[in-house]
């Protein structure tokens, strides 16, 4: 599973791009979530269980699901 950094910006294989703002753990499975909003006007923050943030899926010349971009956020 590829490591989320959290404060660094993601392309999703669709094309938006999304901040990730936190990590998160579920109080009663444990389980670890991805806290992110889209870099869009209005974005909501959204969550997603880490292994469906790091799922491969092989569309749009994308491996991943979410992939890290080599762009610097300002909310460092």
């Amino acid at each position: 599973m590829q490591e989320v950094k959290i404060k660094r910006i993601y392309k999703h294989y669709k094309g938006d791009l999304y901040i990730v703002e936190d990590i998160a753990t579920h109080s009663e499975t444990l389980e670890k979530y991805v806290v992110y909003r889209g870099l869009y006007e209005n974005s909501p923050l959204w969550v997603r269980p880490m292994n469906l943030f790091t799922d491969k899926v092989n569309k749009n010349g994308q491996i991943y699901r979410f992939e890290l971009q080599n762009i610097k956020s300002n909310r460092e």
